[in-house]
């Protein structure tokens, strides 16, 4: 399957990786200094988790990763514990959903580059997708509170917005209970439907700090309300569906 939600440029002074690519000058323009007409420049915190993605398929609800391989079946732990946890909350997901749609969102049980002490789940919803097109963020508020999920925080809705000004907005440590806020996302929005994205990464920022695969030590976890018992159940069956598999 093809990735179901491709990755977002990022703006001048971003950090990037080797596979990451900017967005064109006038773009940037449109977010930062001049909004186009009739576009509301939305700027949110920006997560440091693992992209996943919640496709309905008829009356089914199914996890994937942001590259459109199954979840339940990745190599990565993090990716598994969402394909359970996305079982578990699969009525909530159906009544989010309308045929066709898609939910993409951040993972956050596994640290990555940041530690959270989450105050909600460790899923955040951060966009509905049809037919290749995003949702505005009023619009997905509503629908994610109709359904109990949690959507990014906005710090700035309106005119365009410099770099610098958004991060002051947003602050050292967000307001999702990070150590230290990876950044922001820009969007622009247009009745129900986004138009556009756009991020800056901190400069500070380090991919995959905690990641047992970049550290070889254990994995790192956030935390979150009522994390456990529910971890270490997740965990335990985790490990004896692996070795029954080997």
């Amino acid at each position: 399957m093809a990735a179901l939600f491709p990755k977002i440029g990022h703006l001048p002074g971003s950090r990037t990786g080797p596979t990451d690519r900017h967005v064109g000058l006038e773009r940037a323009h449109a977010f930062t200094e001049s909004a186009r007409a009739g576009m509301s420049v939305v700027v949110e915190e920006k997560l440091d988790g693992s992209c996943v993605v919640v496709v309905r398929e008829g009356s089914t609800i199914v996890a994937y990763g942001r590259d459109g391989k199954p979840a339940a079946l990745s190599r990565n732990l993090g990716r598994r514990l969402f394909a359970r946890w996305t079982g578990e909350n699969a009525s909530r997901f159906l009544a989010l959903l309308d045929p066709g749609e898609r939910a993409c969102g951040e993972w956050l049980a596994l640290a990555h580059g940041t530690r959270y002490v989450l105050p909600h789940e460790p899923f955040v919803l951060f966009d509905l997708v049809r037919d290749g097109a995003g949702t505005s963020r009023a619009k997905l508020a509503e629908r994610a509170k109709s359904a109990g999920f949690t959507v990014p925080c906005i710090v700035h809705t309106g005119a365009a917005i410099s770099v610098e000004s958004a991060l002051t907005k947003l602050g050292e440590r967000g307001r999702h209970g990070a150590d230290e806020a990876e950044g922001v996302v820009y969007r622009e929005d247009q009745g129900d439907v986004c138009k556009a994205v756009a991020k800056i990464v901190k400069l500070s920022k380090v991919d995959g700090r905690y990641l047992a695969d970049h550290t070889g030590g254990e994995h790192v976890f956030n935390d979150w309300p009522a994390r456990e018992p529910w971890l270490g159940v997740a965990l335990a069956d985790d490990a004896r569906d692996r070795a029954a598999s080997d």
